[in-house]
């Protein structure tokens, strides 16, 4: 049965909203971030580069990180690039408690001619600053802090390797740091950023996973804060996906409601390519933003790419609901092209098999294929944007 609010629980909701709404417009009259502020402090002992082989996805770290703190009574204080090191706060700190924590997950490049990029900053930035307004947090200026992350990858570019496939993970997280078991908005917060050299997500190449559809646990629910990268979200998805691993497959598909939509895979937006049922035509499908699901970046991104260089050919790009009953029964029906998942990490993920209600969906790849045309196109096409082979406004050169 729906919950019925008392006047009285409205009226405290709205005097909540009025004192957040007021704190919210006096933040805004805070001094913003300053890049011409920025200090930076060089480590005195430099790490050694691993051999890129070596590399593991968020396991190694460069030299320096950013650090930036803001208070609601001064604002942003000045930007500072120091070795990297330890964060010292108080066991009451806010974040521990009530997980005032958002993230970015962003990558820094080498072209072929030594010269480094970022893909798609802004949207990060935007990203960020709407993660963070829904969990009381400051916003930021997301140029001026493009332009400080830029200062802190040139000064460890040593750390982005040369070869095609490699490159720099970038971590901006915010937190509050206010010291109090109270619940309310943090008076304190600090945003840092840290860098980790990566390696190609798939080091053999494209290795088309298996997928597990989850019908008894839910990813996000309308009105919460699924389209949002908070760290809360993330911690809730583990044990679903332990569960599947440990029935072989490699991840697990988030479906939603009675209806059983598709949501999301795993940690990534989804995309499949089938033929209309009723039309012929095909079509490239991914669930939309309806406050359930990241707006992923690379999401945005094939998206785009799609409906520049596939919609002439003759493709229909589709931002709807599809239930899994419909990805079953294309399967089925033989009108299934190919699935694959999107993200920073991988760019694209293809998806042999889905496992539904004890039955195997086909997710239309041949036996010895990994990964199909579209997923293969798009890693390209986003791969050549990303190091500078063609030139692109989502590529932004340092």
């Amino acid at each position: 049965m729906p919950r019925v609010l008392s006047s009285q629980n409205i009226t405290a909701s709205r005097t909540w909203q009025r004192t957040f709404s007021a704190s919210m417009a006096a933040a805004s009259q805070l001094p913003g971030l300053d890049p011409s502020k920025l200090t930076i402090t060089k480590t005195t002992t430099p790490k050694e580069l691993k051999e890129s082989k070596d590399l593991v996805f968020g396991k190694y770290f460069t030299d320096h990180m950013l650090s930036v703190e803001w208070t609601a009574t001064d604002g942003w204080h000045a930007p500072r690039i120091i070795p990297y090191q330890n964060l010292s706060l108080d066991p009451a700190t806010c974040v521990f408690h009530y997980a005032f924590e958002c993230f970015e997950g962003m990558k820094a490049y080498k072209d072929s001619t030594g010269g480094i990029r970022l893909f798609r900053p802004n949207k990060n930035m935007e990203r960020l600053n709407k993660s963070s307004a829904r969990i009381a947090l400051p916003t930021i200026d997301g140029d001026a802090l493009t332009k400080i992350i830029g200062e802190l990858v040139k000064l460890d570019s040593r750390f982005i390797p040369d070869a095609r496939g490699y490159s720099l993970y970038l971590r901006p997280t915010m937190i509050g740091t206010q010291k109090t078991l109270g619940v309310g908005p943090p008076g304190s917060a600090l945003l840092y950023v840290i860098a980790s050299p990566v390696g190609p997500y798939y080091p053999t190449g494209f290795k088309a996973i298996s997928l597990e559809a989850t019908d008894y646990a839910v990813r996000a629910w309308p009105g919460g804060v699924g389209d949002k990268k908070l760290g809360a979200n993330y911690a809730p998805c583990i044990l679903p996906q332990l569960e599947a691993a440990s029935r072989g497959f490699q991840q697990n598909l988030w479906l939603f409601g009675e209806e059983e939509y598709v949501t999301e895979v795993g940690t990534m937006n989804l995309f499949i390519a089938l033929k209309n049922k009723e039309t012929g035509e095909k079509e490239l499908i991914t669930a939309p933003l309806d406050g359930t699901i990241l707006e992923g970046v690379t999401r945005d991104s094939v998206l785009t790419l799609a409906r520049e260089r596939l919609g002439p050919k003759g493709w229909k790009i589709c931002e709807r609901k599809i239930r899994m009953s419909e990805v079953a029964e294309a399967a089925e029906e033989g009108r299934m092209i190919e699935v694959f998942g999107s993200g920073t990490a991988a760019i694209v993920s293809p998806v042999r098999n889905i496992s539904y209600r004890g039955k195997t969906v086909d997710c239309g790849l041949k036996a010895d294929e990994e990964a199909g045309e579209i997923a293969l196109q798009m890693k390209n096409w986003m791969e050549g944007i990303q190091y500078g082979d063609e030139k692109h406004e989502w590529s932004v050169a340092l």
